[in-house]
């Protein structure tokens, strides 16, 4: 059965000669998808909503095959929240919370977040081919805004020196936003054969906020980003591109998992094993179920197998 991407969009567009793009991005299946193993509470939830369309406006910039992990860790209730987007925009998200904690509907995310200053906001850029001895670049920078996107503006623009502006909204049917970018001047635009004036870019930049500014959460909840871009940017010269279609993706398999328990080490895995008896371990994103016995756990260890192979062996043991 083919999935109905038709709520599922990422709208590029440029401003004709100007250093200035756009993307306006709905999330609605894959948001719904992601909601399916998870009930969060609704103001934990309409933050993660709104994460997940920032990581996608993101990641449909990325010059590399990889993803982009988007993490905050919070001082407050919420102790975690996490996205992560690859390049093909497959998506996944989750979210942790205190033990026994009882979140308001309208609690902001200073208070969810950094009640004491110290929250922290993380982006991971993780190459899919590493070469040897590359790591995943990140960034992480305290916890600065009373909203969303003004925490994810203020990174940008402390951690990658690039003038950007946000608008995000979520509830439990769809998230939406609309991001713009100022680009260093003579950057290779798409699809751009002239660039205007230092001047011009300004005056474009400006204006582009200013109508960008007029987005109420309501009105960007209620109405699809076609709608949207022709309300807000009806007087301007644009050139848009061809959709691309966000989509719920766990990457989770047995063998990471038996990774994780490697990276644990045996004396702490032979701990748990003996008050346990067996470690039953959950994705925090999808909900899958990856079990392991004591003899699992051994095999991990001595043979050096993967865990994929341990699984293998497993399902013909007596």
């Amino acid at each position: 059965m083919t999935t109905d991407t038709s709520k599922d969009i990422l709208q590029k567009f440029i401003f004709d000669n100007a250093a200035v793009r756009g993307e306006l991005i709905e999330v609605s299946n894959a948001w719904r998808e992601i909601q399916s193993r998870h009930d969060y509470p609704k103001a934990v939830r309409n933050m993660l909503g709104e994460m997940v369309a920032a990581a996608a406006l993101l990641s449909a910039n990325l010059k590399f095959n990889g993803s982009i992990i988007m993490q905050i860790h919070g001082d407050g209730p919420v102790k975690l929240l996490v996205v992560e987007c690859d390049a093909g925009l497959r998506l996944r998200a989750t979210a942790k919370l205190g033990d026994g904690v009882q979140i308001a509907d309208d609690a902001t995310p200073v208070q969810l977040l950094n009640q004491n200053g110290r929250g922290r906001f993380v982006i991971t850029l993780d190459p899919q081919d590493k070469v040897p001895g590359q790591q995943p670049y990140q960034g992480v920078v305290p916890l600065d805004g009373e909203d969303m996107a003004t925490i994810i503006e203020n990174y940008m623009l402390r951690s990658e020196q690039m003038d950007t502006k946000l608008w995000l909204a979520a509830d439990e049917n769809v998230a939406r936003g609309l991001l713009l970018q100022k680009l260093p001047r003579n950057s290779s635009i798409e699809g751009q054969v002239e660039q205007a004036s230092e001047e011009e870019d300004l005056e474009t930049w400006t204006r582009a906020t200013m109508l960008g500014q007029t987005l109420k959460r309501e009105e960007m909840l209620g109405t699809d980003i076609q709608t949207l871009l022709k309300r807000l940017f009806w007087e301007e010269t644009i050139r848009v591109f061809d959709p691309l279609h966000p989509e719920f993706h766990c990457t989770c398999t047995r063998e990471k998992v038996g990774n994780m328990l490697k990276m644990l080490g045996k004396p702490e895995v032979d701990e748990a094993l003996a008050e346990l008896g067996r470690l039953d371990i959950n994705c925090d994103f999808c909900g899958k179920h990856y079990g392991f016995d004591a003899v699992d756990c051994a095999q991990l260890f001595a043979s050096g197998l993967s865990a994929d192979a341990v699984a293998q062996a497993s399902s013909v043991k007596h």
